[in-house]
């Protein structure tokens, strides 16, 4: 039988260490104490009397035993918070994590095509970094993620169909100065202030390989942000310029509220897809969403169009 001293705050504090590799940012997370968060891994330690963390290296790594137990575990958390949910909603619940990158990009007309379909069923769309959704996946709190492909120390135990490559994107305000020459020099970039991704973002070191290969900055001021709303905002309202993947500003390029600027960035082309869970099957309304956002792909593209609508240059 199971052991009843193993808790769910044991559960969730081994899983949220194992995928940060770090006791302070777990319990930054968790809103606990760090002493809290050690003295619950050496209880959960003690009750299974192995060691589940190896402690000599600047990270915190699983040992051999933690890796096993790390498959168990979040099993068991997902599923229970599933069947938490079926019991307290009497209509199927569908959780779809969307990136930026496409939530307001392909996810919209994807959902449109699905709620033709007179499923029976509760969409729940959540917003927000690759990072914080591939957690949610993992904890059971969303069913699919569509983004990004993460990194790949953070795919274990998961898995990643691809749909297309997108870039990323230097875009400003119309009447900006650095649409004014007639060649825009690349490095007249570190002249303005910059909003970027934040540190740790998926998207985040293909920015700073960019910069980094045209020697740009550094800039006057730096604003890190995920949210798209202020961005887009103050780079309206300032000379501030904005990189990001395009997807996240390709609307506003369309509506004529943003420019884009004329810098060749096809070397930071990267995967958007789905990221699963392996050890789970996806509900039969999460699959319909998935294959109704491979629809809409295909057809864009064979239309001739990106992802976001836009003809190709």
């Amino acid at each position: 039988m199971l052991d009843p001293r193993i808790r769910l705050r044991h559960l969730t504090c081994f899983l949220e260490v194992t995928r940060l590799k770090s006791v302070g940012r777990a319990a930054e997370l968790l809103g606990v104490t760090q002493p809290a968060v050690s003295k619950t891994l050496h209880e959960l330690e003690d009750i299974l009397g192995v060691p589940l963390f190896d402690r000599t290296r600047r990270t915190l790594v699983p040992t051999g035993y933690g890796e096993v137990f790390l498959r168990y575990a979040g099993t068991s958390l997902a599923t229970l918070k599933q069947g938490v949910r079926s019991l307290t909603r009497t209509e199927p619940v569908a959780a779809i994590g969307a990136a930026g990158t496409v939530s307001g990009s392909i996810l919209p007309a994807a959902i449109r095509q699905f709620s033709t379909q007179g499923f029976a069923v509760t969409l729940r769309v959540v917003d927000g970094p690759l990072s914080v959704l591939v957690s949610q996946l993992r904890d059971g709190d969303v069913d699919l993620v569509i983004g990004r492909m993460a990194e790949p120390d953070s795919m274990r135990g998961l898995s990643f169909e691809p749909l297309y490559s997108e870039e990323i994107a230097v875009v400003v305000r119309p009447g900006h100065p650095l649409l004014t020459p007639p060649l825009l020099d690349v490095g007249a970039l570190g002249d303005f202030p910059v909003l970027l991704p934040p540190a740790g973002s998926i998207v985040r070191p293909t920015v700073d390989r960019f910069l980094t290969a045209h020697a740009i900055g550094p800039f006057p001021s730096m604003i890190e942000t995920v949210s798209a709303a202020f961005a887009r905002s103050y780079v309206r309202m300032t000379d501030a310029i904005w990189i990001i993947s395009w997807s996240n500003a390709a609307g506003d390029v369309e509506q004529g509220t943003l420019v884009r600027l004329p810098i060749d960035t096809s070397d930071t082309m990267g995967p958007v897809g789905f990221t699963t869970r392996t050890d789970m099957v996806p509900s039969l309304a999460v699959q319909m969403v998935a294959q109704a956002v491979r629809n809409v792909v295909a057809v864009r593209f064979a239309e001739g169009i990106d992802a976001w609508g836009r003809s190709p240059a």
